[in-house]
């Protein structure tokens, strides 16, 4: 018989808080830095050119097809190595996850504008628009409303990603947790917590985009 006791985490509180802080702040930093990776990824996924089709689809596809924590390693490890260039963990972390995370919304971004009715494009062209005119003016606008819900879930997937940079020393909530459970000797409780804030975040958030969709939908 387990006895739980969970009296002594009010004096590890600041190790919670700090990770808390750490684990938003590293979120915020990967979904934008991935959100500028995948436009560029998809316009290039759309473009005229080949060789820039290709190379987006490569990127999109190397990344979608490995697992995001032999990302974080091979990134901590093994690029250092091949560049000669030494980064920190924090540093390493977040270009792994945003280069993650950018292969997605590459993806969502493409199929956004790709569901806008080529006639719309056909038009704009016909009126003088440029392509690049005829894609910020016309196309992005539209395409925009439709590729919100997908990006808010991506972001979430990206923020319980950011559990895994735990591996690599990153002092973010679930990195605390291991350090109290280790000096405590009560994981049961520690894990327990660390699930219940990652809920209490996220689930308000999952709320939102459910809403979102729905107004959206009725928008539609």
């Amino acid at each position: 018989m387990y006895q739980w006791d969970f009296s002594f985490i009010w004096s590890y509180r600041w190790l919670f808080v700090n990770g808390t802080v750490v684990t938003l702040l590293f979120t915020v930093g990967i979904v934008v830095l991935g959100l500028a990776v995948g436009l560029l990824a998809g316009l290039l996924r759309l473009s005229r050119f080949a060789p820039l089709r290709w190379l987006a689809q490569a990127y999109v596809e190397v990344f979608r097809c490995t697992p995001v924590l032999v990302q974080l390693v091979w990134f901590y490890y093994a690029l250092p190595i091949l560049t000669g260039i030494e980064m920190s963990a924090v540093t390493a972390a977040t270009l792994a996850l945003a280069l993650y995370g950018g292969a997605f919304y590459a993806e969502i971004i493409r199929g956004g504008i790709n569901s806008i009715e080529t006639g719309q494009t056909e038009a704009a062209l016909a009126l003088g628009m440029t392509p690049a005119q005829s894609m910020r003016r016309i196309v992005l606008p539209q395409a925009l409303k439709r590729m919100v819900p997908p990006l808010m879930n991506q972001s979430i997937i990206q923020l319980k990603n950011t559990s895994l940079v735990s591996v690599l020393a990153v002092p973010d909530l679930l990195y605390q947790g291991q350090a109290v459970a280790h000096d405590t000797y009560r994981p049961l409780e520690i894990y327990s917590l660390v699930a219940v804030i990652y809920f209490v975040i996220l689930f308000p958030l999952t709320l939102l985009v459910g809403r979102l969709e729905r107004r959206l939908s009725r928008a539609d």
